[in-house]
C-alpha cells in the first residue's frame, strides 16, 4: 500500500512537472524575474554580467538581427527592450 501511494505521488510530480516546467516544490518566478531571464538567454549572458558585457552581447545580437541583415525591427526592438531591463536590474553607482 505505501509503494503504491508512493509510486502515485512520483507520477503526479512527473505530470505536474512536465505541464508546469517546474516541480511542484520548486518556487515560481515573478514574471519580472521571467523576463529577465529571458533577456539574459536573448543575449546570450550570464547573471552577474557588468555593463560592458551587455553592450557587447547587445550589439552582436543587433548586427545579426538587423533589417538590413535579413532581421526584422521587431527583433530589433525585442534586444533593445532586453539591454535596457538589464541595465536596471544592474548595480547603481553613486
Amino acid at each position: 500500500m505505501f509503494f503504491r501511494a508512493l509510486l502515485i505521488a512520483a507520477i503526479v510530480c512527473l505530470v505536474y512537472k512536465m505541464i508546469a516546467g517546474r516541480w511542484p516544490w520548486q518556487k515560481k518566478d515573478s514574471t519580472r524575474q521571467q523576463a529577465i531571464s529571458r533577456a539574459r538567454r536573448l543575449l546570450g549572458i550570464n547573471a552577474n554580467a557588468s555593463r560592458e558585457e551587455i553592450i557587447a552581447a547587445h550589439r552582436r545580437l543587433v548586427a545579426m538581427v538587423h533589417p538590413d541583415k535579413g532581421g526584422s525591427s521587431e527583433q530589433v526592438h525585442e534586444a533593445n527592450a532586453a539591454r535596457d531591463l538589464l541595465f536596471d536590474e544592474l548595480p547603481r553607482r553613486d
